[in-house]
């Protein structure tokens, strides 16, 4: 296949809605796009209106997270290797569901940490050897403090970013940037029937405004919406026995 010369983003998790909006703002840009997920039906569509509407290249690719044993040949499979990738793929259910469910406790901690970690290492040393590249990764507020309303999945996230910062501090003073998203509350089919804060809300075009930006301006950490580092900051430096008292 004839490589192209503009640069190529790869996008997993793209059945997102934040996935598919950063996908789109890049196109936009000029870049190419690898949209990559587990139902690429869904992505098809989306691929067609990319490559119509931005006169780039948009390829649909299959990619299931957990499947660790095929992250090696997902990647030895693309045409060319991607300037950037963004981890934009998750899994969240109720709190009091993954402490009854140790099977969903489990694959809440392996998608949003162990599969992320272990896909981002390989590109990680391909962008090494390369000398350039951007690794985002859409972490999460949730991981800031563990709290009870949500803890198994705030800690899945705080995992993921303490890796990220790790991998950020590897490579400071490269052309390699690594940039952690923590977008606070989205509107999001999942979160459609939620009444969700205006202020405190951001759309997915928001988060993938931010992550191009944050990318350009070679940051390492953004709060989508910059009131979260606030809350988030006055949260963690809550003592003890107040933040035990709260129903946070």
């Amino acid at each position: 296949m004839e490589l192209s010369i503009k640069p190529w983003i790869l996008v997993l998790g793209a059945n997102s809605d934040m996935g598919m909006a950063t996908a789109k703002q890049y196109a936009a840009s000029g870049y190419n796009v690898y949209l990559a997920s587990r139902n690429i039906e869904a992505l098809k569509q989306h691929a067609q209106d990319i490559q119509l509407r931005h006169n780039v290249e948009c390829m649909v690719l299959e990619f299931d997270a957990c499947d660790f044993e095929r992250h090696q040949i997902f990647i030895d499979a693309l045409p060319q290797l991607p300037t950037g990738i963004l981890v934009a793929f998750g899994y969240m259910t109720e709190q009091v569901v993954a402490q009854e469910n140790s099977t969903l406790a489990k694959l809440t901690i392996d998608t949003n940490f162990t599969s992320a970690v272990c896909i981002i290492e390989k590109f990680a040393t391909m962008y090494s050897a390369r000398g350039h590249g951007f690794i985002v990764g859409i972490s999460s507020v949730a991981g800031d403090r563990g709290r009870k309303s949500n803890y198994i999945y705030g800690a899945s996230k705080a995992g993921f970013s303490a890796y990220m910062a790790g991998l950020s501090h590897r490579f400071y003073n490269t052309d390699i940037t690594v940039l952690t998203v923590k977008p606070g509350f989205v509107y999001t089919k999942m979160t459609q029937d939620l009444d969700l804060p205006a202020k405190l809300t951001a759309t997915p075009d928001d988060v993938a405004l931010a992550i191009k930006k944050g990318v350009d301006k070679n940051k390492g950490v953004i709060y989508v919406k910059p009131v979260w580092r606030l809350i988030m900051l006055i949260i963690k430096l809550l003592p003890g026995f107040i933040f035990n008292r709260t129903n946070l």
